[in-house]
């Protein structure tokens, strides 16, 4: 299964390595395999999240999400993204961005860095909202639970993550985006700017989540109907077809899990630049480190690894508020991205150590109520 699942990964590795060296010598193989070790370290949180919604479609949305999924992702995100930045942001038309990354690296880097604000508040605002959407809802299995338990209660009011969600953005907004600086020439205000980006965020994610959510209750009431009309069909020796909502109700959580990696890709492209200023090199590394996100994603959900460590998703969706934290902090200051992968990373592996421990605390006490049970049997 570790083998077949990742055998794509692997291809993609020595092709990304082998293009790596051919483009800029030994040189350029490192710093492609680093960059694939940094975006695989910061996304770890992102399969896991990207696992509790893949579980819910089918094995042919799944090779979907690994084939023209990955195609989005690697070219889209880590190779489309930085140039449509600098073409938004220095007033450019595609080509002459194209142009520019290729010939004045600095320059272009200097564009991208000057992007970083409204990238922040729009990925901010997406992750937030994922973060509180979880957080506020009701659920059976509850990891902190004098923090969630609480927070759950408080979720029955309508809306109250989106307020929070504002409210976070005006406070940014008014704070750490107070300073106005030069973009393509033109004083502007960073404040509105953050506004306007991280507004455009929270729509995102309440258009996309609410269309995918929208088609995943059809589903439901469909299946369930489904389910009812094939037990009459069996009944009467007559057969049904099969579910035709199941296809619209996958494409729209398929949107929803592209956007949610784009999301996630925000700080692997920024800290990249730290590493390298070359667009052919970054998209190299940072798409093998995308290709390996993604089938540890489809790994997590065909070894049922969500429900058997059922904590991990609790502890991937705290390392989504904490990075959407940081990115709202990064408008202003600058945090390394060894920090912002450290995070998550703990977070998880505590939640999966805590995971641990309730298996083998539930383990313990079978044998107890097995022995209960053959003594109260007369």
């Amino acid at each position: 299964m570790l083998v077949k699942t990742f055998r794509g990964a692997f291809v993609c590795t020595a092709l990304g390595l082998a293009l790596g060296v051919l483009y800029g010598g030994w040189t350029a193989l490192g710093v492609v395999a680093i960059l694939a070790v940094l975006e695989i370290s910061l996304s770890f949180d992102n399969a896991v999240v990207n696992a509790g919604v893949l579980k819910k479609m089918n094995a042919f949305w799944q090779r979907i999400f690994l084939t023209a999924g990955v195609l989005i992702a690697v070219f889209g995100m880590r190779l489309a993204f930085p140039v449509v930045i600098v073409a938004i942001t220095a007033r450019l038309n595609p080509y002459d961005a194209v142009h520019l990354a290729l010939t004045d690296k600095d320059r272009y880097q200097q564009l991208v860095t000057d992007a970083h604000p409204a990238i922040a508040a729009f990925g901010g605002m997406f992750l937030l909202m994922i973060f509180l959407d979880f957080i506020f809802e009701e659920r059976d299995v509850q990891w902190l639970r004098r923090i969630e338990q609480p927070l759950a209660r408080l979720g029955k009011v309508d809306m109250l993550s989106v307020c929070i969600a504002l409210v976070v953005l005006l406070v940014t907004s008014f704070t750490f985006a107070t300073h106005a600086h030069q973009e393509g020439g033109v004083h502007a205000d960073k404040g509105q700017t953050v506004l306007v980006a991280g507004i455009a965020g929270l729509i995102t994610y309440m258009i996309v989540g609410g269309l995918s959510g929208f088609f995943e209750d059809r589903l439901d009431d469909e299946e369930e109907r489904e389910q009812e009309a094939e037990e009459a069909a069996a009944r009467t020796g007559r057969s049904r077809s099969a579910v035709v909502l199941a296809g619209r109700a996958a494409f729209f959580m398929f949107l929803y899990l592209e956007v949610l990696d784009a999301s996630f890709s925000f700080d692997g492209v920024i800290g990249a630049f730290a590493i390298t200023n070359d667009i052919v090199l970054m998209a190299l590394g940072l798409g093998i480190g995308a290709v390996y996100v993604r089938s540890l994603t489809v790994y997590l959900v065909r070894q049922g690894t969500l429900d058997d460590y059922v904590y991990l998703e609790h502890g991937a969706h705290y390392a989504i508020g904490a990075l959407a934290v940081i990115l709202m902090v990064t408008i202003q200051y600058e945090i390394n991205e060894v920090i912002t992968g450290l995070v998550g990373v703990v977070l998880i592996g505590w939640s999966f150590w805590s995971s641990v421990r309730r298996n083998q605390a539930l383990t313990a006490a079978e044998p107890d109520s097995e022995a209960a049970a053959r003594v109260s049997v007369p």
